[in-house]
């Protein structure tokens, strides 16, 4: 059984609570927790009904509420095809996000993404292998597909870490460097296995569609797998949250309070892992969103994981229905695969924070 953390340190050292994370102010009036999360439902419902009611075929929001009025084809339209898709859509957010939140927290810096550093390409190495080779397995209930996803991403992550990870901490150049290697080796491998594929017409469509980022439609059986393994790693990340709170005081800091760093960290790149399989098994691979939202959330409540663990994911999830219904309609009827949508507002947010990172880390 872990020692609880319940002593507090003389002094605390400067990289703790005390001072931010790079590029992330800590507010002066930090807005009322339950406030935000309240006001995040409600646009999250909003963004909901309004991607619900967007699309080739407009249904107007006040038959969308007056149940009684839609038409069958609008049943079939909302419930069977954009129904499925939005709510995908807003796990995939919410599992990037609060994923982006556990790398962030872990490597102590805004750039941990599960996008930049291999994370999502391991997952998508990992999914292809199920589609293409298993697509007809499962176990316990989850699909291949899933279960090579989460495999995928966390042979990755440890990977990196353990590139990244030098005598004296985690070296932030070393992982950028070492997630960029081994993300770009990954997304080039999943050719291969369209040669290998003995149709290689389905897997090159297959391919082309999880590398761009695309949010389909999945299947009701689908949604609720991947919703059940997004509730499991939300839970289980709650109380990771003040392990990222002790992790940021500093390695020494964190074991005079009685915490285990290893096993910690090994809880934190699971967990983080999971969120990327999930969202990687339903969309592809769609960058930036774990880069974006946990930075803003930290930007609106300061450093404390706790507080920022709900409003990341409630952001997330609003962030994701608003790009994929952006992505189905600005060049309506052709759709614009989501993926390459937020490599467009992402890119120049990474370069943003890499100018703010360099003279700390001399990049």
């Amino acid at each position: 059984m872990e020692a609880q953390v319940t002593q507090t340190p003389r002094t605390l050292p400067a990289s703790g609570l005390d001072r931010p994370m790079l590029g992330s102010p800590t507010p002066s009036r930090p807005i009322p927790l339950a406030i935000l999360v309240l006001l995040l439902i409600a646009v999250l419902a909003a963004s909901i009904l309004g991607s619900l009611a967007a699309g080739a075929v407009h249904v107007p929001l006040r038959a969308l509420i007056a149940h009684q009025a839609l038409t069958p084809m609008d049943r079939i339209i909302l419930f069977d095809l954009r129904l499925p898709r939005v709510l995908a859509s807003a796990l995939i957010g919410a599992a990037l996000a609060t994923a982006g939140l556990l790398f962030q927290g872990l490597f102590r810096n805004p750039m941990a993404d599960p996008y930049v550093i291999g994370s999502s390409g391991g997952a998508v190495v990992g999914a292809c292998i199920g589609i293409l080779f298993f697509s007809q397995a499962a176990f316990l209930g989850f699909s291949a597909t899933a279960l090579l996803a989460f495999a995928g991403s966390v042979v990755t992550m440890l990977l990196v870490y353990t590139l990244a990870r030098g005598t004296g901490g985690t070296n932030v150049v070393a992982l950028l460097l070492a997630g960029f290697a081994v993300s770009t080796m990954l997304m080039n491998s999943t050719y291969l296995f369209e040669l290998l594929d003995p149709d290689p017409a389905r897997s090159s469509a297959i391919l082309e569609t999880w590398l761009r980022g695309t949010v389909g439609t999945p299947g009701w059986p689908q949604l609720a797998v991947t919703s059940s393994l997004f509730a499991i790693a939300a839970v289980i990340a709650i109380p990771l949250m003040r392990r990222l709170n002790t992790l940021a005081l500093g390695d020494e800091y964190a074991q005079q309070l009685g915490l285990r760093i290893e096993r910690s960290r090994l809880a934190i790149i699971l967990t983080g892992s999971l969120l990327t399989a999930v969202a990687v098994s339903l969309g592809g691979l769609i960058g930036f969103a774990g880069l974006i939202v946990p930075h803003a959330a930290r930007m609106l409540l300061g450093p404390d994981h706790v507080r920022l663990l709900p409003v990341t994911a409630l952001a997330g999830a609003i962030f994701l229905v608003a790009a994929d219904t952006l992505a189905r309609t600005v060049l309506s009827p052709r759709e614009l695969p989501v993926g390459v949508l937020m490599v467009f507002v992402g890119g120049p947010f990474f370069l943003y924070l890499l100018r703010k990172s360099k003279q700390e880390y001399g990049l």
